[in-house]
C-alpha cells in the first residue's frame, strides 16, 4: 500500500531508493532551494514492485506537486514509463475538489501511461495516480520512469524520478531541451482531428500543444504524431518535455468554421456564500460548463482561480466594506446569471 507522498523540493530532480521486491520504495526528497521559475512542478514516484511471494502486482504513487512561487497553471503533464516485462493499467485518479480536467491514456503494451491536468495548483499542492504494475520483475530489467512537465516552468530540475529494478540508486536526471524543426501538416479544418507530425530532437515525453491546446498523441526523441484540438486562426505549434518548451518555426492555420463556441455557463449555489471583507477563505462555485472559466467578485477577479467542466474553486478578493456583490463566471460560451455573494465585517 502506498503511504505517503515524498515532499518535493525546488530545484533538484528526485532521487530513489528500491529496498526489495514487494516492499516499499522510499523517495528521497531533493534539496531545497529557490528555482528560476516562478511555476514550478516536481515529480514523486514511490511504492513498491510486482512480488512472487505472496504473488501480487505492485503498486506506485505517480506524484506531482505545485513546487515555485507562483500558481501553477495551464496543463501539466505526467508520464510513467515502465521497462520490457512489466505493465500497467489506468491508474486512479482522484484529488478534490473536481476544479480541473484530466485526461489519462495507456499504450497498447500496457508499458506507457500518459495524463494531463489543466487547472490552477497553489503553491505545495500535492497530487498523485495510484498505479498498479504487474509482471514478473526477476525477468525485467532497466526503471520505471516518472516525468512531468508544464509550458510555464522553464526550470528543467525536478522533472524525472526514477526507479532502478537492480535497488540502485540513480543520480538526478535533466532532459536535454527540446528541438523542433518542422510540422508536416499546416492547415487543416477548424472542428480539429487532422493527423499532424512534428519532427524535431529531444521530444520524448513530450505534449504537443496547438493554440496551447493540448493534441492528442504520443512522442518519440524525433517526432511527435497528434490529432489536432478544435481551433481558429493561426495556432503555434509547441513541443513541451521535461526539458523546456519548443516552439515549431510555423503555426498551424485552421481553416473554415470553427468549432462550435461551448455553452454559456451556468453558476449554482456557492460553498460558503458569506466571508470576511479581508477575503481569502475559498469558495466553492459549482454548477455546468465552467472550464477554463474567470471568476469575479463584484467585478474584481478572484485568487487562485481553478474551473473544471462543473466546479470552479476561487479565492474571493479584499472588499472595501461590507456587503452583497454579483459572482460571476465567463468561458469562452459567455458569462454565467450572477450569484450573490455577501462579504461580512
Amino acid at each position: 500500500m502506498i503511504t505517503r507522498l515524498a515532499k518535493a523540493g525546488l530545484a533538484a530532480a528526485l532521487s530513489v531508493t528500491v529496498l526489495t521486491t514487494g516492499a516499499a520504495v522510499a523517495t528521497a526528497a531533493p534539496t531545497d532551494g529557490p528555482s528560476p521559475s516562478a511555476q514550478h512542478v516536481t515529480a514523486s514516484l514511490n511504492g513498491y514492485l510486482p512480488s512472487t511471494t505472496p504473488p501480487g502486482p505492485g503498486q506506485f504513487s505517480v506524484g506531482w506537486t505545485s513546487s515555485g512561487t507562483s500558481d501553477l497553471t495551464g496543463p501539466t503533464h505526467i508520464t510513467l514509463d515502465l521497462p520490457a516485462g512489466l505493465t500497467t493499467g489506468i491508474g486512479m485518479f482522484y484529488s478534490t475538489p473536481y476544479d480541473y480536467t484530466f485526461t489519462e491514456s495507456v499504450s497498447p503494451d500496457g508499458r506507457h501511461l500518459d495524463a494531463v491536468l489543466s487547472g490552477t495548483r497553489r503553491v505545495g499542492f500535492s497530487e498523485f495516480i495510484k498505479a498498479r504494475v504487474y509482471g514478473d520483475v526477476s525477468q525485467a530489467s532497466g526503471q520505471i520512469v516518472e516525468t512531468v512537465s508544464n509550458p510555464n516552468d522553464t526550470d528543467p530540475t525536478g522533472h524525472i524520478s526514477v526507479v532502478n529494478l537492480d535497488g540502485s540508486t540513480p543520480a538526478p536526471t535533466v532532459q536535454a531541451p527540446p528541438t523542433v524543426s518542422g510540422v508536416d501538416t499546416t492547415t487543416g479544418p477548424g472542428a480539429g482531428g487532422t493527423s499532424v507530425t512534428v519532427s524535431g530532437s529531444g521530444l520524448t515525453h513530450g505534449m504537443v500543444l496547438v493554440g496551447g491546446v493540448p493534441a492528442t498523441g504520443g512522442c518519440s526523441d524525433t517526432a511527435c504524431t497528434v490529432t489536432t484540438p478544435g481551433g481558429s486562426g493561426s495556432a503555434p505549434v509547441s513541443v513541451v518535455t521535461p526539458g523546456g518548451t519548443a516552439v515549431a518555426p510555423t503555426a498551424f492555420d485552421y481553416t473554415g468554421a470553427p468549432p462550435p463556441a461551448p455553452p454559456v455557463p451556468v453558476v449554482g449555489a456557492l460553498y460558503p456564500a458569506t466571508g470576511s471583507v479581508a477575503g481569502g477563505t475559498m469558495v466553492g462555485i459549482p454548477g455546468a460548463d465552467l472550464t477554463g472559466g474567470s471568476v469575479l467578485f463584484g467585478g474584481v477577479p478572484a485568487d487562485h482561480v481553478s474551473c473544471g467542466p462543473k466546479f470552479c474553486s476561487a479565492f474571493p478578493p479584499p472588499a472595501a466594506q461590507p456587503g452583497p456583490v454579483d459572482v460571476t463566471v465567463t468561458t469562452a460560451g459567455g458569462t454565467s446569471t450572477p450569484v450573490t455573494y455577501t462579504y461580512t465585517a
